[in-house]
């Protein structure tokens, strides 16, 4: 194969220059499948808050594969033993760790395709490139996997503070002008160790962990839980059903070819294969918005209605309430959307629905951040911090809402 060599930096608006350190990242990066990210937004919808909100995975991708850079570099100095090949494995992981996401990011987990994760579909990304690389990203699959016999370069890639983490906070603080969520992301890198394989953070970095793991709260609820983001989230879940509902009853419904593929089959963990693969790399945001901007002039009165509120950005109302929504403040909602617009309860369900949003900043059941302490003693986080909150962070935190139209859909 081919390989050129030609663009060695990037120019990134957080980190300054990215250089790519060699011909195979390059050649990752020149993929289609790659290049892809570059139309798949990092927020999803979350622009109709914050309208900076523009940056896709693409730019996460490098962020990231930036921070994994350094990262490196200052394991390396402190004597932690990374080899050449092990080092490529960890960047190439890191830099398509995203890339099995679908159209506008999360909200199509559970629409395009059916339980299907981005991790499940990264995966299946990384083993079709690995055979068209000739097995040059197996040391990479194996990371990534959680395989690998040094578990911190697993950790690395995915744990509680991994590069993916500061990136996303640091990237998305940035392009929503939400200034609490900015971490320190090089001075964390910099208290990085292992101890017994595994990866700790130095003592002197505690405060720097406290405040990453409160930046992680404030930017769940202050922007990725936003109440506004939750409502248009839940419109294109809801459109995409109603499409899929409608052509199953017969009706013609214009999308892209990609697009009607998801549309009309039903896709899975048990079918997801190489064929399927190939159809979803042909799908980005593009082709929901062309659906979108089509959709709104429709002859069914729901779907027409949903596509113009986000076309429009005349959003269902939506009440967030730390106890759970009463049935009877629920079932008055629907029944007003009945009666005003005679719709049958299954109808009015798409402008009348409640659910859960869940945040946990810290979880302590799957993976602790562990400090290494000057006695050498290794201790979690959350115990030795002085900082009440972090006991708090690592309890789940609920809140319910409800979704119904202001006046007039």
């Amino acid at each position: 194969m081919k390989t050129s060599n030609k663009l060695k930096i990037f120019n990134d608006p957080i980190y300054g220059f990215i250089r790519i350190p060699n011909a195979l990242i390059f050649d990752l990066i020149a993929d289609p499948y790659f290049q892809r990210l570059r139309r798949i937004s990092q927020m999803g919808l979350s622009y109709l808050v914050y309208p900076g909100a523009h940056h896709t995975r693409f730019h996460h991708a490098l962020g990231c594969m930036y921070l994994m850079q350094k990262s490196i570099q200052v394991l390396r100095f402190k004597g932690v033993e990374i080899y050449t090949s092990e080092e490529d494995g960890l960047l190439c992981a890191i830099l398509l760790h995203d890339i099995g996401h679908g159209p506008f990011s999360h909200a199509m987990e559970h629409s395009i395709v059916e339980g299907v994760s981005h991790e499940f579909i990264s995966l299946q990304f990384m083993q079709e490139l690995n055979e068209r690389f000739n097995g040059s990203l197996t040391e990479a699959i194996s990371i990534f996997t959680g395989n690998h016999e040094k578990k911190f370069l697993n950790q690395l890639v995915s744990s509680q503070l991994d590069m993916d983490r500061l990136d996303y906070l640091k990237r998305d603080s940035f392009y929503t002008g939400v200034a609490e969520g900015n971490t320190n992301a090089e001075r964390l890198i910099t208290m990085l160790n292992v101890v017994d394989g595994s990866l700790v953070i130095e003592e002197k970095g505690i405060y720097s962990v406290e405040k990453f793991l409160m930046a992680r709260r404030f930017m769940y609820w202050q922007v990725y839980l936003h109440k506004t983001a939750v409502v248009a989230e839940r419109l294109l879940i809801s459109i995409l059903k109603r499409a899929r509902f409608l052509i199953e009853k017969g009706e013609t419904l214009n999308s892209s070819i990609p697009l009607h593929y998801f549309l009309t089959h039903h896709i899975d963990i048990n079918n997801f294969n190489g064929d399927t693969l190939l159809k979803f790399a042909k799908l980005d945001d593009i082709d929901i918005l062309a659906a979108l901007k089509d959709w709104q002039y429709s002859n069914d009165f729901v779907l027409s209605s949903l596509c113009a509120m986000i076309i429009n950005r005349k959003l269902l109302h939506i009440k967030v309430k730390k106890e759970p929504i009463s049935e009877t403040k629920f079932l008055m909602q629907l029944n007003k959307v009945k009666a005003e617009y005679n719709i049958t309860d299954e109808e009015a369900s798409y402008f009348v629905f409640k659910g859960e949003l869940r945040n946990k900043a810290y979880d302590r059941q799957h993976q602790t951040i562990n400090i290494l302490r000057k006695n050498g003693k290794i201790t979690d986080v959350a115990k030795l911090s002085d900082h009440l909150n972090l006991n708090a962070l690592s309890k789940t935190v609920t809140k319910y809402y409800m979704c119904y139209p202001k006046e007039g859909v």
